[in-house]
């Protein structure tokens, strides 16, 4: 796009929908330098452009270009909606939407059916003047249904999800093709969901910023579920001043998600981005990300990144000090199991039974592995179906029995006083920071926030690292460092994130990728 002659001088080129902000997006529309249609079909295109490839995009909503030219209409006529009016997002593909979009968590057997109304957080884009232009693809019942083989970025219904940084590049999951659209700037940015590890991992490795709230925080009503005690909804966009804009919108409560009346005050994320890093107390766990490299030692360029990343922030005027859980991985690991596994059997057919209609009349777990292992597209028994065989058969018992309580009471005393709660306390940090591929595991035992911001790149030196045919770590791929909170505390890791990016520009810096669109907005 070239200049535009506005009187005796120019207005500078808008800058490429690769890099461009919601300030910069919003005041193109505000100035009627181009309208929502122009934006969503320029959004539309580059979907065209690189979707066979990277398959981050299930389905584009076929009614977006209306919807956009009625959010025009009430622009002209002086009416805004929100901070969002008019912007083009994409939402996970386990979000509800009641409209003439699918909403699978990419399997064959709920396509086709409806939902009683929107998922609460697709409302509040909607409300927010947010055009929901499409279903991100997803790994498939978000990474919880195989035990022996790779279903990150993998749906029956989406198809094979790459990142943009190396062939064959492992979106990591389960948030997949959400990661992949914000970076190749396919919407403004996109919705995804954790329950542990599925918005930072993809967040990371697609080079954006991914932001895990507290549970509750977004309510997960029609949100197709693992575990009511883990699952969160959060923003996943190229800054995190964008992030935060959306958290913003989703962000409060909802009567179909009792864990949302639990909200102390929805504060002003937006204004949380200033730096915040001189005086902040941050705590390294240098013990746990010792245990995650032992586990994976194709890591150590990432833990040696971060060793040196710490001299940022203690330049920056934080105070960053060894502070080392007492529980240890493997422990949390093996009690997140079950409490997962439990609310699954539980959670699962909870929604289901929701649905408007269902046309294949797939009520609870049983049926659903039932029919995914016989459905010719669902790829089984090559792609098993391990991880529901282990909540039907071994385990047994789901979060209503008994055995349910305890377990979980002892999770939340590993996970808390001795994991990341209890080293805030006793070190009085406003933080602790990771490496992400190390983090998520210690915010989401405990329903605690995280956010993931751009560290590095990984060096064109280094061996490629594969897994299950795709390249988890090789030259160019991404990574990034996570800071982890309290409960609620959102505000505080923004803050923090906000300093660390402006310091570090790691997004800004021209790394190679193997597939860019290139449509831009038609003025």
């Amino acid at each position: 796009m070239g200049d535009l002659q506005v009187g005796l001088g120019f207005v500078p080129p808008f800058p490429s929908l690769l890099d461009a902000t919601l300030d910069q997006l919003a005041e193109g529309l505000e100035s009627r330098r181009f309208t929502s249609v122009q934006l969503t079909k320029a959004y539309l295109a580059r979907i065209e452009q690189v979707n066979e490839t990277v398959h981050a995009v299930v389905q584009v909503n076929p009614v977006a270009l209306d919807i956009a030219q009625g959010l025009d209409g009430e622009r002209a006529a002086g009416s805004i909606r929100g901070s969002l009016h008019g912007i083009p997002v994409l939402i996970k593909n386990n979000i509800a939407t009641k409209d003439k979009m699918d909403t699978t968590a990419g399997s064959q057997l709920l396509i086709g059916a409806t939902v009683p109304r929107d998922a609460f957080v697709a409302q509040r884009l909607r409300e927010a003047g947010a055009i929901i232009l499409g279903k991100a693809n997803m790994s498939q019942w978000a990474n919880y249904r195989a035990r022996d083989y790779s279903m990150n970025g993998w749906s029956s219904h989406g198809g094979q999800t790459v990142a943009a940084y190396h062939a064959k590049q492992s979106a990591s999951g389960s948030s997949s093709g959400s990661g992949v659209a914000a970076d190749l700037g396919l919407a403004w940015a996109a919705l995804g969901t954790e329950t542990d590890g599925s918005i930072v991992c993809p967040a990371q490795r697609s080079g954006i910023v991914g932001l895990k709230p507290t549970v509750g925080l977004t309510s997960r009503g029609l949100v197709i579920p693992i575990s009511e005690h883990q699952d969160t909804v959060g923003p996943m966009a190229r800054t995190v001043k964008d992030a935060a804009y959306l958290l913003q919108a989703i962000a409060g409560e909802d009567p179909h998600d009792k864990y949302t009346a639990e909200i102390p005050q929805v504060p002003d994320y937006v204004a949380a981005c200033r730096d915040t890093l001189a005086g902040a107390r941050i705590g390294v766990p240098w013990k746990a990300i010792q245990e995650g490299l032992d586990r994976y030692p194709h890591l150590a360029a990432e833990v040696e990144a971060f060793r040196s990343t710490l001299s940022v922030l203690e330049a920056a005027g934080a105070t960053v000090i060894e502070a080392d859980y007492a529980s240890g991985t493997k422990e949390v690991r093996d009690l997140e199991k079950p409490i997962m596994m439990a609310d699954f059997h539980a959670n699962l057919a909870s929604y289901l039974s929701q649905l408007a209609s269902n046309p294949r009349s797939v009520h609870n777990l049983a049926d659903v592995r039932e029919q995914t292992q016989k459905h010719p597209l669902e790829n089984y028994p090559q792609r098993d179906t391990g991880i529901w065989d282990d909540v039907l058969f071994e385990q047994k018992w789901d979060n209503t029995d008994p055995q349910f309580q305890p377990a979980y009471e002892r999770l939340q005393e590993l996970g808390g006083p001795g994991g990341l709660f209890g080293v805030l306390d006793q070190h009085q940090l406003v933080a602790a920071a990771m490496p992400t591929s190390m983090a998520p595991m210690w915010a989401a035992v405990v329903g605690a926030p995280a956010i993931t911001v751009p560290m590095g790149h990984h060096a064109e030196t280094e061996p490629v690292h594969e897994d299950g045919g795709l390249v988890e770590t090789g030259p160019g791929v991404p990574f990034g460092i996570s800071f982890l909170g309290r409960k609620w505390s959102e505000e505080a890791l923004i803050g923090l994130a906000f300093g660390f990016e402006e310091r570090t520009k790691v997004r800004g810096r021209r790394v190679k990728r193997v597939i860019q669109p290139t449509a831009e907005i038609e003025l």
